[in-house]
């Protein structure tokens, strides 16, 4: 046995020099280290041999494995190199050509348009402030005048992560950035308990609903809030602060128009929407032939929600609001499906 292990070493060997390209290697490799080579035969017939005989063949197979992977990993490495020097010496290369050009990265369209949006807001005098993603209900809902079973819940499916202990107040991911309306309320109420600063800020963020993702809703979308707190507030100053912004973003010449609706924090609320800026107002499929599009919903900050976060509804007052950047990425291009906003689809992302 040992006599036919120093055979295949010497025959392998053999053959292993006059290969001279990667194809012929692998047929090499296959031929004397494969499952079915003359090495691979006598591992397999070890268990054949007496206890005296096994630790003998079996060392010496081990032997002629390791020289035979040794040499296999040589020659791998002269037929590389012997490949690269022929390719050097026969291929020509010319270097007047211009060279590839680099793939530039750039910002995400809803990251432009977030952007953009939160520039314009600073230039009206909002202040950034984030929040968590990750809530309690008592955030996300109760303090907002949401309370435990309410129906205006089923307006957000939500994504529930876990209860805390309670039964009462699980932990879920944000259906909208509202909460931070709390968080911002109680942040500077501590500042002076007595007498808490006015408040004007803006709350960017990505938010997260239960919903089944379709061409008009998606699973997670980017959503800026808006809040001014302070006394003698009034609804003429959320429509001058919306006014102006609209201009702003769409134009001098954009009109805009409130409409009646209603949200559980906000009282009285309102959609707001701007002429077409497609149409200019004559009715176009993007405005659906009505000639106005919705881009938020706003109201002035209920009572309830101003105690809360630790404000006196006697003596202070607010407004504010929540408009989606990918909408007005929608409604400016006329993108019809907002799945492309977070497919990685190059083709969409590059054209912004």
């Amino acid at each position: 046995m040992l006599e036919q292990l120093n055979e295949i070493e010497k025959s392998a060997l053999e053959s292993l020099q006059s290969v001279t390209d990667e194809s012929a290697l692998e047929v090499w490799r296959v031929s004397h280290l494969g499952r079915s080579s003359p090495l691979m035969t006598v591992f397999a017939g070890l268990g054949k041999l007496s206890k005296e005989e096994r630790p003998v063949v079996g060392s010496g197979a081990n032997r002629v494995k390791v020289a035979l992977e040794s040499a296999l990993e040589e020659r791998v490495k002269v037929v590389k190199e012997a490949a690269l020097a022929k390719s050097l010496e026969e291929e020509s290369l010319d270097v007047t050509l211009p060279g590839r050009g680099i793939h530039v990265g750039r910002l995400h369209p809803s990251t432009q348009q977030l952007r953009k949006v939160m520039s314009i807001l600073a230039d009206m005098g909002f202040q950034v402030y984030t929040s968590r993603e990750v809530e309690t209900d008592e955030i996300n809902f109760q303090l907002l005048n949401f309370p435990p079973n309410h129906p205006a819940r089923d307006m957000q499916d939500t994504f529930f992560v876990e209860a805390d202990g309670r039964g009462d107040n699980p932990i879920l991911l944000r259906t909208h950035t509202s909460p931070g309306q709390i968080h911002a309320m109680r942040e500077y109420a501590k500042l002076n308990p007595d007498n808490p600063p006015p408040i004007r800020i803006a709350l960017p963020g990505m938010c997260f609903r239960n919903e089944q993702i379709t061409a008009r809703s998606e699973i997670q979308f980017n959503q800026v809030e808006g809040l001014v707190v302070g006394e003698n507030i009034t609804f003429a100053d959320l429509k001058g602060t919306l006014a102006d912004f609209a201009r702003r973003m769409f134009g001098q010449g954009a009109r805009v128009r409130f409409r009646a609706s209603y949200f559980p924090f906000t009282e009285p609320s309102a959609e707001v929407d701007v002429e077409c800026f497609v149409c200019g107002g004559k009715g176009c499929s993007v405005c659906k032939n009505s000639g106005w599009l919705e881009i938020l919903g706003c109201g002035m900050v209920h009572p309830v929600v101003l105690q809360n976060g630790g404000y006196d509804p006697a003596r202070y007052s607010g407004f504010a609001w929540g408009m989606g950047p990918e909408r007005q990425l929608m409604l400016r291009y006329k993108i019809d499906d907002i799945r492309y906003f977070w497919g990685n689809d190059l083709r969409f992302l590059e054209q912004f």
